[in-house]
This record gives structure tokens, C-alpha cells and sequence, in this order.
């Protein structure tokens, strides 16, 4: 593969943790056209130090177009093709695809999207968004579980940290859980989007959670349409009552589930209205009800 762009049309889910992605991931990856390194790409990105928060080489998840040098991008698409599976397990090389569909997808790649563009120059990309009174309700259960530490140990911090690391961390160390999930909610978004609008709009799309919930064969369609890709296995699997749950799950989904965090989440709500109208102008295709702020739990 030495000096080989191996990949055609790279499609990369661009998401906030907690957000659904995984769900959406493991469904789109049943499509007989997509190939995918079988799950999420800390290794390849963080096996080299300079993209290594714990190597002191770099400050956050945030990477740039900048970072991209030539043998480490050589090296990364490598690493990618290397590691290529279907949905059955067999490995691209012993399918003799020569350019074979990525499907790539990490929480952490909300920050690196001008990274992600020197790599796959033609990518696609699906921005994922999820109403944050969800969206961060489901961020502090899974900072509570304590499944979900991404970094032990960083300078000047005293307790682990989990899910994304965005630029600006340092001033969360004495912040409340609630403050953290929110900065890194914001964070995700805003930073997906302002990198999106650099792009020719024919190369994203939008979905919402809540779209793939309540309509499943109809956001897939539209998905694989976008990507190019067949969605007839999917469909298939969606018709026979396929309702599996994402191998990240805590615990099991209710549309209502954010109550139990109604008065917490009510201290930092309101701060992000900016950003929810920033996604609501930039992503229009988004369901208008989705952007609902209100933690009164007789209205939601």
C-alpha cells in the first residue's frame, strides 16, 4: 500500500460522545458496500504521540490540517487499510477490493475534521446531532459509570477525565459535572459545524438521534443514498424487528430518561442557545421540535 491512496469516498459519522453514534455506526456498517476497521480508531490515532494527549506533545483532541505531515498521513491510511473488515469479518485484502468504502466513526473526530479532510480528501461526512438536554444527560451517566475514562491521568488534573478532550480543559478542573459535559457538548458541535461550513455542502449531510429512533428504514435510506451505498442489507435486517442496542449502552433507552436530571441539566441549558442556533442555521434538514431547551418535564 506504500504511497497508495487505498480508499474511495471515505464516509466519517461526526458526532458528540453520547450522542448515538455508535448505534448508527453499527447499522450503516451492515451495508454489503461498507468496510470498516470493526470499531473505533483511538489506536491508530493515539499510537502516535504527537496526536497523544498523555505524551505532553500535544494539548487536547483538537488536531488540524497543519498536523498533517505527509508520512504520518501515509502511515494512517496504512494503518486504516490494513485493518479493514465487512460486516461478515473478512479482511479487505482477501476480498481483493482495491478501493474499498471506509466507514470511520470516534466521538473524538468532532476535532479533527480539517485533520480528517488531508487524510480522506474525498470523505463524506454525516454530522450527528442529539438534543443536549439527551445528549447530556447520557454524557454525566456515563462520566458516573466510570467506563468511559479516556485519559487517567493529565497534567495539573487530580481525577480522571472522560469522553472528549477539547481545547480549553484546564479550566474545568474545580467545575461541576454538569458544567464539564456541557463545555464538552458545545465544544463537539461547534466545532464540527464550523469546519463543515468549509466544505461544498454535497459532501454532508445531517441526521438527528431522534431520526434514527423514530424512523429508522427512512433515515437509513437517505443515509446510504447520500453515501452511495447499497442499504438493502440494513433494510433487511430493520424489517425482521431488528431493535439491538449500541455495544456502549448503560442502560436501556427511554425518550424520558433525561428527567432524572431535569434540575441539573436546567444550570446549563440556557448557556447554550448560541450554539443550538448556530446548528439550527447551519444543518436546516435537523427536525425544528429537536431543538427544544426546556427541562420542564410536563411541557418536554
Amino acid at each position: 500500500m506504500h504511497g497508495i491512496y487505498p480508499f474511495d469516498r471515505p464516509v466519517v459519522i461526526l458526532a458528540a460522545p453520547r450522542s448515538g453514534s455508535t448505534l448508527l455506526f453499527e447499522t450503516l456498517r451492515e451495508s454489503s458496500d461498507f468496510w470498516t476497521i470493526g470499531g473505533e480508531s483511538h489506536g491508530i490515532f493515539e499510537r502516535i504521540r504527537r496526536f497523544n494527549p498523555m505524551s505532553g506533545l500535544c494539548d487536547s483532541n483538537a488536531l488540524f490540517a497543519e498536523d498533517a505531515i505527509p508520512e504520518v498521513i501515509e502511515h494512517m491510511r496504512d494503518a486504516f487499510y490494513r485493518k479493514l473488515r465487512n460486516a461478515a469479518g473478512e479482511p479487505v485484502h482477501a476480498a481483493g477490493v482495491t478501493t474499498p468504502r471506509l466507514l470511520e466513526k470516534t466521538p473524538k473526530n468532532a476535532l479533527r475534521v480539517s485533520l480528517l479532510n488531508e487524510l480522506f480528501p474525498d470523505a463524506l461526512y454525516i454530522y450527528l446531532y442529539r438534543n443536549p438536554r439527551e445528549n447530556i444527560s447520557s454524557m454525566m451517566e456515563a462520566w458516573q459509570s466510570g467506563r468511559f475514562v479516556t485519559y487517567p491521568a493529565l497534567p495539573g488534573r487530580g481525577q480522571p477525565w472522560s469522553l472528549l478532550l477539547p481545547p480549553g480543559w484546564q479550566a474545568y478542573h474545580d467545575a461541576s459535572l454538569e458544567e464539564t459535559v456541557a463545555f464538552q457538548w458545545k465544544s463537539a458541535n461547534e466545532a464540527i459545524l464550523t469546519e463543515l461550513g468549509k466544505l461544498d455542502r454535497a459532501r454532508w449531510t445531517a441526521v438527528s438521534y431522534g431520526q434514527q429512533v423514530r424512523e429508522p428504514a427512512a433515515t437509513v435510506q437517505r443515509l446510504c443514498d447520500f453515501c452511495g451505498v447499497s442499504a438493502d442489507r440494513i433494510l433487511d435486517g430493520l424489517s425482521g424487528g431488528d431493535s439491538r442496542l449500541s455495544r456502549y449502552t448503560i442502560s436501556p433507552p427511554a425518550a424520558d430518561k433525561w428527567h432524572r436530571n431535569a434540575e441539573t441539566l436546567g444550570h446549563v441549558l440556557p448557556g447554550l442557545q448560541d450554539t443550538m442556533d448556530f446548528i439550527r442555521d447551519a444543518a436546516p434538514e435537523l427536525p425544528p421540535e429537536e431543538f427544544d431547551l426546556s427541562t420542564d418535564k410536563a411541557r418536554a
